[in-house]
């Protein structure tokens, strides 16, 4: 499955909904996991807001993704699937020189999957069994969202120069 064709049915657009949930939980976790490793010495407050404010905000993609799978005439596909193919795919390394690139990957990673998966939908001439608009309208939310969180990174990269 590819992002570079359109969409053709309810099931293909569950698994890829599916697949921006998981996503969204790699932010979570990896946001989580940032803030635990930081001591209370290490852990700027800027930082400590960046990283709270990634994973409370993941968590609600993943439930807006969610409600919008659940309204799909679709069979949902394995977790474990769309895990192995998001690790696959679109998972960051995580050798990065820090919490901030990494967390920049991460922002960039969601915004470049939910603008490849708008543009397909856009593509497509398909009928779904969620309306269509109001689809795209949680999307485009959600990509807006993301590319807020590029900007909040790299603003605060440039401060700590």
């Amino acid at each position: 499955m590819s992002l570079t064709q359109s969409v053709t049915s309810d099931h293909q657009l569950a698994r890829l909904l599916q697949i921006g949930m998981v996503l969204e939980e790699v932010v979570e976790a990896r946001s989580h996991k940032h803030y635990e490793a930081l001591g209370d010495d290490e852990l700027d407050p800027d930082i400590a807001v960046l990283l709270e404010d990634a994973a409370e905000e993941s968590g609600e993609h993943r439930r807006r993704l969610e409600a919008l799978v659940g309204g799909l005439d679709a069979d949902p596909v394995a977790y474990e699937e769309i895990e192995t193919l998001v690790a696959a795919r679109y998972e960051s390394d995580t050798d990065f020189d820090g919490v901030l690139y990494d967390q920049l990957c991460n922002e960039e990673t969601a915004y470049k999957f939910y603008d490849d998966l708008i543009t397909a939908i856009d593509g497509s001439d398909v009928r779904f069994s969620i309306d269509r608009e109001r689809l795209l309208d949680v999307l485009r939310e959600i990509r807006t969202d993301e590319r807020d969180g590029v900007e909040d990174v790299t603003e605060l990269m440039e401060r700590r120069r």
